[in-house]
């Protein structure tokens, strides 16, 4: 994988992430309570996932790509 093309995979994946955070902040911060404090773990989870998509998908090609040649059989 291109230097370049694994910089921008891994940035959309911290974006994503920040977004994610971002969005639980504006949606359930405002009116939080004891509630919201319980379940806040699992939001927070559930808009991370596009983030861990991106990276696994990210580490699965750099791994995919960096192999040595004496590793591939």
């Amino acid at each position: 994988m291109k230097k370049v093309v694994s910089i921008l995979w891994l940035a959309g994946a911290i974006i994503l992430s920040l977004g994610g955070v971002a969005g639980f902040i504006i949606l359930f911060a405002p009116g939080m309570n004891v509630f919201w404090i319980i379940l806040s773990p699992i939001i927070i989870a559930v808009y991370q996932i596009p983030a861990v998509v991106v990276y696994s998908l990210w580490k699965k090609r750099y791994k995919k790509n960096t192999q040595t040649p004496s590793s591939q059989k």
